[in-house]
Order: structure tokens, then C-alpha cells, then sequence
């Protein structure tokens, strides 16, 4: 059942019903082991959240578009994609978020 919202997504990429209904198996299929590894991943990334959301929200817009007949080529929309999750996994690496302390130094602050 958790694969179901992938259906929008996948129709923002292809109408082809063989491309819709194999990448939806493989979904439900893989999704479930590629699980800890992204939930690892994302603890670390710290931009990859952001990204995911700029990629729903370009999925949301081409939905809307479709609707008055304006068609993305499916390498523009794996370009897009591609783009976004990349620079969100680019600047993760490149900008780290600092180490929260999780132990005091005894209640004393440094000044």
C-alpha cells in the first residue's frame, strides 16, 4: 500500500502503461529494503530533504501542466530530477551541519 503515492509520480514521467506498472512492482518489490540504507542516508544528508521537496513539487507543477496539454520530454523531467537530488546530496557533503552536543560540559557555557 505504501507504493500508491508513487503512481502520480510515475505519470509525470511516462503514459506508457508497461513503464507505470513495472516501475510500481519494482517499487513495491525494492522500496522496502532500500529502506534503512535511505533512512541512514538521510540522517546524514542534511539537504536531501529539501531537494526531495523541490522534485515534488516539480512533479506537482508538470502534473498541473499536463492537465492543459503541455508535455516535458521524459529526459527533461529525469534531467530536473537528477538535477535536484544531486545538489541536494552535493551541498550535504560539501556543507555538513555541525555535530550536535549531546553531553554538557558540566552546565557551564563557553564564552
Amino acid at each position: 500500500i505504501f507504493a500508491i503515492d508513487s503512481v502520480p509520480a510515475v505519470f509525470a514521467v511516462s503514459t506508457d502503461p508497461f513503464i507505470v506498472y513495472s516501475s510500481n512492482l519494482f517499487a513495491i518489490l525494492g522500496l522496502r529494503a532500500w529502506y534503512q540504507i535511505l533512512a541512514v542516508a538521510a540522517t546524514q544528508l542534511a539537504y536531501l530533504d529539501k531537494s526531495i521537496a523541490f522534485v515534488l513539487g516539480f512533479v506537482g507543477l508538470k502534473i498541473c501542466a499536463s492537465f492543459f496539454d503541455f508535455d516535458l520530454p521524459t529526459s527533461t523531467s529525469l534531467a530536473v530530477v537528477a538535477f535536484f537530488l544531486g545538489t541536494g546530496i552535493m551541498l550535504s557533503l560539501l556543507f555538513p551541519p555541525p555535530p550536535s552536543s549531546s553531553s554538557s560540559s558540566g552546565g557551564e557555557e563557553k564564552k
